[in-house]
């Protein structure tokens, strides 16, 4: 009878613990429940859940735009004047100072326009070249030019 008595126990027992599991999930359900049931005017809770999966879907559509948009931006970003070098330096041993300059505005891909402007005591002349990929096209770019160029793409010069 002893026996007996100790197998009731310990069954008892497990179904305490069983109980105060079900109990704490229950509990966690009906939480979640009234979270989601808040503020819904008698709604069912079908309604409910599609007027949910309705906004997600939305979302969705909208995070899908957003991200072809900044794909967009980030592909023509490449494009615009990202690195500026000057250079300031003279050319002519009979003037003072450094007051020639060459001033390079590149893309990312190291394309765009050098201007270079050369004082003298005569006055200031001024030349553009255009530059892809860092390489004078239609004329070679001085050693000053090229020292410009490095100093936009911040390379020791």
């Amino acid at each position: 009878m002893h026996m007996a008595f100790q197998i009731t126990l310990f069954l008892l027992i497990i179904a305490l613990v069983w109980l105060g599991v079900l109990t704490y999930f229950f509990q966690k359900l009906r939480t979640n429940y009234l979270v989601l049931m808040d503020g819904v005017n008698k709604r069912s809770l079908d309604d409910v859940i599609s007027s949910i999966i309705k906004e997600h879907n939305i979302s969705k559509r909208e995070i899908a735009k957003l991200i072809a948009r900044c794909d967009t931006i980030e592909k023509n970003e490449l494009l615009h004047i990202q690195k500026i070098g000057l250079l300031r330096f003279n050319p002519f041993k009979d003037t003072g100072g450094d007051q020639s300059f060459i001033l390079s505005l590149i893309d990312a891909h190291d394309t765009g326009v050098v201007i270079t402007a050369l004082y003298s005591r005569s006055g200031t002349r001024w030349y553009a070249k255009n530059v892809v990929k860092g390489k004078g096209i239609e004329h070679n770019l001085s050693e000053e030019e090229q020292k410009s160029l490095k100093v936009a793409k911040h390379v020791d010069a």
